[in-house]
């Protein structure tokens, strides 16, 4: 089941458990059993440190085991037999358990473990879903912080009864005492978030002090990095804070336009920019949002963050990006990544030869379908209004093409795929209120972006889209306040551009910083 190279990989990454991790499987008839087994033999193959032994649980009904380390019961258990995307998630929750592998700060540690227990959930999830690992790791972390966590990761192939009744359509889904409580793609803030709303929370007991910075950086995408990169390397004393380092750059699947890396994937592109940070001076604040900033005052900018922290720095640069907006219809969430996709430039060569549907008849979706035309098989335009709202010279260039449709009036309802990928979409003629569908094996939604600038409003001057405007040197009209990459006025939303002007703002921070003394 494993080849010998995965072995090899699997000897070296457990060579420094100190801690010996149980793998108890359940008795059961079921046929997927002997493949459970072989799977967790070989695993256990690894390390001395890993055991294999049967529980004296009563038998269930499908393959099943959960962690133990010593005499001492996880709160993890899994379902179903975790290949595919799923095994490194089982590979994960050996290292946690054992207390090895990355944690989050103890700041974090400290916020899960306040979450109200007993706590209870399930993740339902697929072996081909490339979404469910990230969640699945995140409460599996979660249940080894706290100590009265439990999780259980089911395969949704071993649970369909369960699912049918719980009316869950798509994966990861979350459960708790039978409420669907989050599904599709979901960070480990996300998923605290969802629990301190759902559970509640004992109270700090620990006052956080303020933490005095030169420059403090909000965002860890692209701009963000660049911005931090180039403040610490000023000798300015510097924090970075983010949801996730990387960013919105993360959930990007082939990059191809990064000048001088023919082709990386957001996934790799993030871990270089957290490894490039981690080569200087910067703190990074990773999992956590800005609450409120206030305005600077004496030459020093206040933050206050979810986590409870407060920061005050002397220069503040703003790189939170921008989020595509969304459609807000089913399988949207579920099949993103998945055929559901927001950037023609980053993922039309994936469905090179195929056929493709672009939601949004403005400026951004009639470019859109007029570079995809050049790539794929088949565009079929979707608009609400009854007709296209882009100019009219790019109007003129879409119909002239002879592999694009234009369908206006339409309302879109639903994303079809089969659990997979993307295999339609479903249309509402808003003429008759008659319902079609288009085979697609693709979906670009350009409907706009929202920048993600809300939290700085009546703090910096921001246009009628809520972009930050700013100066040639990334200044705002507040002195001290920097902005940099999709966030802000700049023109075309790409990640080398970003890059640049994370660049300049902290360039220019650091040249007002040395003027002002």
């Amino acid at each position: 089941m494993l080849d010998e190279n995965i072995k090899s990989q699997l000897k070296n990454v457990f060579q420094g458990l100190d801690q010996d991790v149980t793998l108890y499987f359940s008795r059961t008839t079921h046929a997927k059993q002997v493949e459970l087994l072989e799977l967790l033999q070989e695993l256990s193959a690894t390390s001395s440190r890993i055991k294999l032994s049967q529980s004296d649980k009563t038998e269930t009904p499908s393959p099943e085991f959960y962690l133990s380390v010593g005499e001492k019961k996880t709160g993890v258990r899994f379902i179903g037999i975790p290949g595919g995307h799923e095994f490194s998630s089982l590979v994960l929750a050996i290292l946690h358990a054992s207390g090895k592998g990355k944690m989050p700060d103890s700041l974090l540690q400290s916020r899960i473990k306040r979450i109200k227990g007993p706590i209870e959930i399930k993740t339902f999830m697929s072996l081909s879903c490339e979404n469910c690992p990230d969640v699945v790791q995140a409460l599996n972390l979660m249940s080894f912080i706290h100590e009265d966590f439990k999780h259980t990761v089911i395969d949704g192939e071993y649970a369909q009864d369960e699912i049918k009744k719980l009316g869950i359509q798509g994966v990861p889904s979350v459960v708790a005492c039978g409420e669907l409580i989050t599904s599709g793609k979901s960070t480990l803030l996300d998923l605290i978030i969802k629990l301190e709303n759902f559970y509640g929370t004992h109270e700090a007991s620990i006052k956080q002090g303020i933490k005095k910075f030169d420059v403090v950086v909000v965002g860890s995408g692209p701009a963000g990095a660049s911005a931090a990169i180039y403040s610490a390397r000023k000798g300015l004393r510097t924090a970075i804070i983010g949801e996730k380092m990387g960013g919105q750059v993360k959930e990007t699947r082939g990059i191809e336009n990064l000048i001088s890396v023919k082709y990386t994937e957001g996934p790799q592109l993030a871990a270089k920019l957290a490894e490039h940070m981690s080569e200087y001076n910067i703190q990074v604040l990773e999992h956590r949002r800005v609450n409120r900033v206030s305005k600077p005052h004496k030459d020093l900018c206040r933050l206050e963050l979810d986590s409870g922290e407060i920061l005050e720095t002397k220069s503040l640069i703003v790189a939170t990006g921008a989020k595509w907006r969304e459609l807000g219809i089913p399988g949207e969430k579920e099949y993103l990544g998945r055929g559901v996709a927001f950037c023609p430039h980053c993922d039309g060569p994936l469905f090179k030869g195929k056929k493709v549907a672009v939601i949004g008849g403005g400026n951004s979706g009639v470019e859109a379908a007029i570079d995809l035309s050049s790539l794929v098989e088949h565009v079929t335009v979707f608009e609400f209004m009854p007709e296209l709202k882009a100019d009219k010279v790019l109007v003129d260039k879409l119909m002239s093409l002879p592999n694009i449709t234009v369908m206006t009036n339409s309302k879109t309802s639903r994303i079809l795929g089969d659990e997979n990928k993307v295999t339609g979409l479903q249309v509402e003629k808003r003429s008759d209120g008659e319902l079609e569908t288009i085979d697609v094996d693709g979906i670009f939604v350009q409907i706009g972006l929202v920048p993600n600038s809300g939290f700085l409003e009546g703090i910096v001057h921001q246009n009628k889209f809520g972009e930050i405007e700013i100066d040639d040197k990334c200044r705002t009209s507040t002195p001290g306040i920097y902005a940099a990459g999709d966030v802000t006025t700049v023109p075309f939303k790409q990640i080398i551009i970003a890059m640049g002007e994370g660049a300049k703002a902290g360039l220019a921070s650091f040249e007002d910083l040395m003027l002002r003394g």
